[in-house]
């Protein structure tokens, strides 16, 4: 008796099962990341209009923040509740209730009357939205081989980016030229789009790559995926990465941005939305780069990730002690647009902590890990948006203190990440060693 597994792999590279990859497969994933394209552009329309949202519903720093940090607190908590939602009943009922939500909140927003029903909207867009990353990532591994993963995720978050594109271009100038109802009310027709298309033509896997069928035993079965997921280290080293990685860039585009640029750094609004949209277009450029270098260099993925993150420390605390210094109070152009630009590599960076926890888990473990991974950068986005706003309101404005807290939590990350990283390696080879031993045909 033998083994059924075989030895070989196919000229390409690819491993023994994985998809095929190839047109189609672009096409069914090109659906996918539209959705999320759509969902990045709902999610990060506050960042362009903080001053607009004060403004119109009569708030202070804190209750702005709310906004953001309540649409975060409902992504973060959604995160594992979705990735069991993805490997129960698949990607395209989950993103097609994600499409439904966030389109719903997008449209509450367009027409809240007041603060609270603008909050209630905040959150559903949150939750729908939740839905849509975790949903792109199993549909990658669903279509694409393996080897190709790396790349796949990056060309993901580069998609999402391009949404955060169209926020600080395209939003910005319609919510100041048509005003808040219009603008908002009519974004929301993209996700009405995006709905049909998805319905119509998005298939969970290629035919003939079915997936096994895993048991599901309620309550029993959750607890054993969420504890056999975070029992890896390569998903907690992940959720750390994504963590440490995500949350300055996250921070300055979804809120504080715009306000630090135009309040702190006396800019036109003209001049911080092309700063705004230097971020994005970093974001996209280091992205392409950072997913060649991990599919071709597998061990680049940690300097990659704390070389970004010793970056971006050094670049702003160069910014902030500057701005605290100089006579003027304000940092040069010079040393914004180097700031903004390295501030574009920390969304590729944080797409490397799906790399730590892909190779940790099996396939049918791929969304829970994936989705306890994503929560990292979301919950210190979250934190770091409230104590900076309170930390406004306490100094009278003082962005320069505010902004402090974001070394406080990279710290706690980059900790984190050292004491887990040789634990996450060690046990990735051994899965590496056991998989090959697998493929290996063993006579009787």
């Amino acid at each position: 008796m033998s083994a059924p597994t075989s030895s070989s792999t196919s000229p390409c590279g690819a491993l023994p099962g994985d998809p095929p990859g190839g047109r189609r497969a672009v096409a069914v994933w090109g659906i996918g990341v539209s959705v999320y394209f759509v969902a990045v552009i709902f999610r990060t329309s506050l960042g362009v209009a903080g001053l607009d949202a004060a403004d119109r519903f009569h708030v202070n720093a804190s209750a702005l923040s709310t906004f953001s940090i309540l649409q975060l607190l409902v992504y973060a908590g959604m995160q594992i509740p979705v990735g069991l939602l993805v490997d129960r009943f698949g990607t395209k009922k989950v993103l097609s209730m994600g499409v439904v939500l966030f389109t719903a909140g997008q449209l509450g927003f367009a027409f809240s009357p007041t603060y609270g029903m603008a909050l209630a909207s905040r959150a559903l867009l949150g939750c729908g939205d939740a839905m849509t990353f975790i949903s792109v990532l199993r549909l990658g591994t669903r279509w694409f081989p393996v080897r190709r993963g790396p790349l796949v995720a990056q060309f993901a978050g580069l998609v999402g980016m391009a949404g955060n594109l169209v926020s600080t271009l395209v939003l910005a100038r319609l919510l100041h030229g048509l005003g808040w109802t219009a603008a908002f009310g009519g974004s929301a027709l993209a996700g009405v789009l995006v709905l049909v298309l998805l319905l119509l033509f998005l298939k969970d896997h290629p035919e003939g790559f079915e997936p096994e069928p895993v048991p599901h035993r309620g309550a029993a079965y959750v607890r054993g995926q969420i504890a056999a997921a975070w029992r890896e280290p390569g998903t907690r080293l992940g959720l750390w990465v994504h963590f440490t990685t995500q949350f300055p860039a996250m921070v300055f585009l979804l809120l504080w941005g715009l306000p630090f640029l135009v309040e702190a750094q006396g800019l036109d609004r003209a001049t911080a939305g092309e700063l705004l949209t230097l971020v994005v277009l970093s974001n996209m450029v280091v992205g392409l780069v950072y997913g060649q270098i991990i599919a071709r260099h597998h061990g680049a993925r940690l300097p990659l990730a704390l070389g970004t993150v010793g970056t971006t420390a050094l670049l702003w605390a160069t910014t902030l002690a500057w701005s605290a210094l100089a006579p003027a109070g304000r940092a040069p152009m010079g040393l914004l647009v180097v700031l903004c630009t390295v501030l574009g590599a920390c969304g590729p960076a944080s797409m490397i902590g799906f790399d730590f926890a892909r190779p940790a888990n099996p396939p049918e473990r791929q969304g829970t890990a994936s989705g306890i991974t994503n929560m990292g950068g979301f919950i210190a986005s979250m934190t770091t948006l409230f104590a900076v706003g309170v930390l406004l309101d306490a100094t009278g404005g003082d962005y320069t203190v505010a902004f402090c807290a974001v070394f406080v939590l990279q710290a706690l990350g980059v900790g984190q990440i050292l004491r887990l990283r040789r634990r996450a390696a060690r046990r990735e080879r051994e899965r590496l060693v056991a998989s090959r031993v697998e493929t290996v045909h063993v006579p009787a």
